[in-house]
């Protein structure tokens, strides 16, 4: 029979540390998208996770100030793109590394939609088309719930299929 463990009682570790500790935890990239009146925004997150197959459900967790929110919030849709192993560039342009905004960041990419309208790239590895149900703030985040409304993505082998990372500050295909 194993101990239940004990709360480990203390400061909670400074933010610096925090990241560097998660910098070593490898995670899937995603570019999460979105339409608005103004056209389309989208970001780089690696946030991302799925909740429940009935329904298809998944979260995603953006930083409050971000502009791609405020559209989520307005629009109540959005996308989640599982970028490919060879998807580095595109995830640059989302993570606003190449001082490309807007409706300019879809020039990369081959880009079409599913149910909602929220931009799908074609050649993700899954794409995740969302129907905002929830919302909740934690801390500098909001996690945003979303019941999957349309799936799309290349369909490659999966013999042919890589992914795209993040760890140690950088993007790693797998």
């Amino acid at each position: 029979m194993t101990k239940p463990l004990r709360p480990v009682r203390g400061p909670a570790p400074d933010a610096p540390l925090f990241r560097d500790a998660m910098a070593r935890v490898a995670s899937a990239v995603h570019v999460v998208t979105t339409i608005g009146p103004e056209g389309r925004v989208g970001l780089t997150a690696t946030a991302v996770a799925s909740v429940s197959d009935s329904p298809p459900t998944v979260l995603v967790c953006i930083a409050r100030p971000s502009r791609t929110l405020a559209v989520i919030e307005a629009s109540g849709v959005f996308c989640i793109n599982t970028l490919p192993g060879d998807g580095a560039d595109l995830a640059e342009i989302f993570a606003s590394r190449r001082g490309i905004d807007g409706e300019a960041r879809f020039t990369e990419g081959d880009w079409g939609t599913l149910t909602t309208g929220a931009p799908a790239l074609r050649e993700a590895v899954a794409a995740f088309d969302c129907r905002l149900t929830a919302v909740h703030d934690i801390a500098s985040h909001r996690i945003l719930i979303g019941e999957v409304v349309g799936l799309g993505g290349a369909g490659r082998e999966p013999a042919e299929t890589t992914s795209l990372i993040y760890r140690k500050r950088r993007f790693e295909s797998v």
